[in-house]
């Protein structure tokens, strides 16, 4: 099993868990993190990314028309058939991991636990593997304007350009994986642990967003 599909299975594993007896006020629970989303909607999203991936539908981060139209793709299914429909695109896409190289989408699941989590009241993992694995890549990613050196548990990552003076950020790879995907507001991200003024970074650290509230999990 490839390092991917085993972080892949490990997460699915933790959030079939966590959502395992809930009610329907459960999953009809409000999601802060993806304020549009129920728990139920993160699954049938969870479910179809699997799906598409699988199915050779998808092979990158999915466009906004894209994702709605996953969720809608189980509008009245009932959560059973979610989870069976996810398991079944699982078990292919670790057969395709291991037979074709095709690695399952791992940074999708690895997000959207915690997204579960926060709406859950139950945090936790939060030093997976999984979270190591694409918090790494996405500090990896970073291009900001200005000479930056972000210091996180047991490592450190610089980028920017050359030369001085660096700014330093110290952090840990669970914030690091909440701001860089969206899930921090810009005064959360201006209040971290900087070493000087980050007014000039502010706007190059996330992917996608800033939250349009603070996030607090």
């Amino acid at each position: 099993m490839t390092t991917d599909s085993r972080l892949y299975r490990e997460t699915m594993d933790r959030i079939t868990a966590l959502v395992s007896g809930l009610d329907e006020k459960g999953w009809a629970t409000v999601v802060p993190a993806c304020p549009e989303w129920s728990v139920r909607d993160v699954l049938a999203h969870l479910a179809a990314v699997a799906d598409d991936w699988a199915s050779g539908r998808l092979a990158g981060p999915a466009t906004d028309e894209q994702t709605a139209a996953q969720v809608a793709r189980f509008s009245g299914v009932d959560i059973d058939a979610i989870l069976a429909t996810w398991a079944d695109a699982s078990a292919r896409l670790h057969e395709l991991a291991e037979t074709t190289g095709l690695e399952p989408p791992l940074g999708d699941i690895v997000i959207h636990e915690h997204d579960l989590r926060g709406a859950l009241d139950r945090p936790g993992a939060r030093d997976s593997d999984g979270v190591r694995r694409i918090a790494d890549e996405l500090l990896a990613m970073l291009e900001p304007p200005v000479p930056l050196r972000v210091r996180v548990e047991d490592d450190e990552y610089r980028s920017g350009p050359d030369g001085e003076p660096e700014l330093a950020l110290t952090t840990t790879r669970f914030e690091t994986l909440r701001w860089r995907t969206g899930r921090r507001s810009r005064s959360q991200l201006a209040a971290m642990d900087w070493s000087g003024d980050p007014t000039g970074v502010l706007d190059h650290l996330y992917l996608f967003g800033p939250a349009q509230a603070d996030l607090v999990e």
